[in-house]
Parts: structure tokens; sequence; C-alpha cells
């Protein structure tokens, strides 16, 4: 039985045979028109964006279009640099005579599974880094963004990329799992991580390298000399950015006993003030109740607005007098819920904060140039949350059920190729070769003896490793 997309890998991987070899000046070329295009043609994706999934174009523009841009212009001012191949010096003596360089190979065939809340971003940014580092794409959009993808496909496709190059599978659950067992040579995969486990598992099998960006519960940090009115605002806009449904969401606000009583009345006049939210799915708006009464069941007070939540809608909530039980504490969702957690330091902030199995980010509220907290997540922000996290330069992505690879940066697109290591010895003089195929026993005493010389403590046995090495060679292949 032939592999699922049997014809499409087909024509991948004869276009990647003849796209790896042009060179990365030429690959850029389509680059630099899809971000021309981003400029001139914004309108369309904007509009595809809204009716997808119900997010206002000037939202859009913020979190989606100007950060794209910004990613594309990184790419097309770092990829030639950084998928250049290098030499490699600092060798050991007995490579005296060979030079090395390592070289950047795209893995060939990418398949790309896309998500659907930032659908431009994270679909786009992944989809030009396999293709400028000289791979070709299957990529399986979102079932939730179907007018988005088709834009997307179309744009790539008129801004010059060749036939069979990048391909759109069709927007469907089963095309993410027929996508594992293609013929493919690496995976990307933005969603949930019990979706991510399923894939994970099955790509281990394959042998088929990946990189997961998953879920995260992110932490806020709250000391106790932070500014309260800035900390309580930049917390409650990383709850309901994108109406909560965010991967790196702050779900957990630690915050310091003697505040806590000032910053949650602050939270609590933020939080009277919105409105209800509509949500993509039904599933979101199942487990965002269950959430809330899970969190009443254990002690929690949820505060919420004054506006009445109607079918396919939610109303955004805090829960106060938060506990690292929670199922809001562990748990990855995508709805407008962050819960309140009192401590009594900032050392049980970081330890309750790294007690959680997702690590993708976390903030940190503070007036003071505190050391840097050993806080088990990809990416740390001071007195900020979400935004700075998209800075083009920098790599994105998560540990534990988080995920692991980067997404962006100079390590989002190295992820999407192998290095090679090539290197040449001159002359034809082998006496690693000889000896060893004569087993001669003048070649373990040279070696000891290099041993010895290259990595002994002290001058003395160092120089007796010399004399060693020396004797041992002049008897090779006389023994």
């Amino acid at each position: 039985m032939p592999a699922p997309f049997a014809d499409e890998s087909a024509r991948a991987r004869s276009a990647q045979f003849a796209w790896a070899k042009v060179s990365v000046r030429e690959r850029l070329k389509p680059v630099r028109a899809f971000r021309a295009k981003l400029v001139d043609a914004s309108e369309e994706i904007l509009a595809a964006i809204e009716a997808d999934v119900r997010r206002p174009p000037s939202e859009v523009i913020a979190t989606d279009v100007l950060a794209t841009a910004a990613a594309v212009k990184f790419v097309e001012r770092k990829a030639e640099a950084l998928l250049r191949s290098r030499r490699i010096g600092g060798g050991p003596l007995w490579l005296f005579d060979v030079s090395t360089r390592q070289v950047p190979r795209p893995h060939g065939v990418v398949g790309i599974i896309g998500t659907w809340n930032y659908p431009l971003f994270l679909n786009a940014v992944p989809i030009l880094h396999a293709l400028v580092a000289g791979n070709a794409v299957l990529w399986k959009p979102s079932e939730q963004t179907p007018r988005t993808a088709e834009v997307l496909h179309r744009w790539l496709i008129e801004c010059g990329f060749p036939p069979g190059l990048f391909q759109a599978l069709p927007a469907t659950r089963e095309a993410g799992p027929a996508l594992v067992e293609a013929d493919i040579d690496f995976l990307q995969f933005t969603g949930s991580d019990t979706v991510g486990r399923k894939l994970a598992a099955r790509l281990g099998e394959r042998l088929i390298p990946s990189v997961l960006e998953l879920s995260g519960v992110d932490a806020a940090l709250v000391l106790a000399d932070a500014d309260l009115d800035l900390a309580a605002k930049t917390v409650w806009y990383g709850a309901t950015l994108n109406s909560g449904q965010t991967c790196i969401a702050t779900r957990r606000a630690f915050v310091e006993k003697s505040i806590y009583p000032a910053f949650a009345d602050r939270m609590k006049a933020l939080v009277e003030k919105s409105e209800p939210v509509a949500l993509q799915t039904k599933g979101q708006i199942e487990q965002f109740d269950r959430l809330v009464a899970d969190a009443e069941s254990r002690g929690g007070t949820a505060v919420a607005g004054s506006g009445i939540a109607t079918a396919g809608r939610c109303q955004p909530t805090v829960i106060l007098n938060g506990s690292p039980e929670m199922a809001v504490c562990n748990e990855a969702c995508f709805s407008p819920i962050v819960a309140v957690i009192p401590c009594d330091s900032f050392e049980a902030m970081v330890a309750r904060a790294n007690a959680c199995r997702f690590g993708l980010a976390a903030s940190v509220y503070s007036a003071a140039a505190r050391p840097i907290p050993d806080l088990a997540v990809g990416s740390v922000v001071y007195n900020d949350t979400v935004v700075p996290t998209a800075h083009p330069a920098t790599p994105f992505g998560g540990r534990g059920a988080s995920g692991w690879g980067s997404t962006q940066g100079a390590e989002g697109l190295l992820a999407m190729t192998y290095p090679q290591v090539i290197s040449r010895r001159s002359g034809k003089y082998r006496p690693h070769v000889d000896a060893g195929l004569a087993h001669d026993p003048a070649l373990g005493d040279t070696m000891t003896g290099l041993l010895k010389f290259s990595h002994g403590c002290g001058i003395r046995r160092r120089w007796r490793g010399l004399v060693q090495m020396i004797r041992g060679y002049r008897r090779l292949g006389k023994g």
C-alpha cells in the first residue's frame, strides 16, 4: 500500500532536488516578493483571517502581519550568512593535516502541520524557513482557516517558488496524521501537547526528526517592588490577547503576599470592564467552564465581567485565591482565564512555576535588576509579556510538555537543515591505516604517548608522553 500523499511527495522531492542547487541569494527572491505582498495586499489576508477566526484587522495587523514581515526581513538579511559553509579549526594534533568544514544541508521534504490562532505568522515563517534552507514543503493548513490558507498558498506561488516545491494539502483533521506517514524527511508541528505526543511517538518509530511547538501554561511572577498597575494590566493582557487563544498566554500569576490584596483589587477592576468573547470551537467553551468549576471547587473565587455570555462566547475570568493544584494551572487551554496565587517569596514563585510540566515562557515583574531566575522555560520577559518573544532574531520554543526545537530566528532557520561535516586530508601518508591493518603494537605506544602529551597534567608527564609518542612512531611498520 503506497504511503499517503505519494504523488505530492514525489513532486516535492523532484522539485527539491533542483531547488537545493540554487544559491541562497536566488532562493531569497520569492521571499522578498512575499514581504512586498504583505505590504501591498495586506487587506486580502486580513479579510481572510477575519472571516476564518473572527479577529478584527486592527488586531491582526499588529500580532500577525507586522510580526511576519519582521521575521521575513530577518531571513532576507541573515540567511546567506547562516546557511554558508564554515571552516572548523582547532583540531587535535592527530588531525594536523586535515581541513574540516561544516555545511548546513536541507532535510529534503519537510512536512508542516499548521495552526489557526495566528494563521499567518505561525504558518508563513516556518514555511519560508524551510524553503530558504533548500527544502520542499508539504503544508497541512488548519481546518479552521481555509480562506487564510488559500490566500497564503496562492501568494507564495505567485511570488515565484517553483512548481511542486510548496504544496498545500487538504485542510482536514485526517490530513495531519496522514502527513506523518508520508514520504517526508522532517516535520514541524504547532499545536496542542496532546496531539504533539501522538505525533512524536509515530515520528520516533519512523526516526523522522521534528520541531514541536506545543502548548504553554505560562507563569507571571509579581514581586513586591513591581509597578502594580503595569503588572496587573500586562498580566490581564497576556491572559486575554486573542481571546486567550495564545500558546504563551498567562495562566498562572504568582504574587508576593505583601502586595496580593492590592494586586487582586487591580485585577478585579480590569476584569469587571471586560466583555464576553467568542472562542473558535465548542470544545474550548466546554473546557473553560470545567476549569472555572474546578477552581471554585478547590477554594478559588472566580471573578468575571458584567456582560452576559451567550452561546459560543465566554466571560474572561480571573481566579483569585488560586492554588497550583487547580486544573487551570496544569492544563493547556485556549480561553481567557488566569489564576492569581499568593506566594511567600521569589524563590517560592520560581519553585512553583517550575513544578508545572509545561515550559514555554514566563514573565517577571520587578523594579529591581534582579538576577535571572532559574525558570525552566524557553523565554523569560521582564515587565511585559508575549510581544517581546516575537523578536525575529531570537529562537522560540519550549521545554517539557511545551515541546522541543526552535521556530524562529537563526535557530529556527537552521532547524530546517542538518549539519554535514566535510573533511579533507592532504598527502598519501596514513600511518594509522597501515599500522592498524597490520596490528602493529607500536601504534598503541604511539597513541598512548600522544594521549599523555596532549592531555597529561604537568610538564614532566607531557614531556614523557612526547618521548613515548616519538619512539612509538619511529617503530611503526618495523615490528
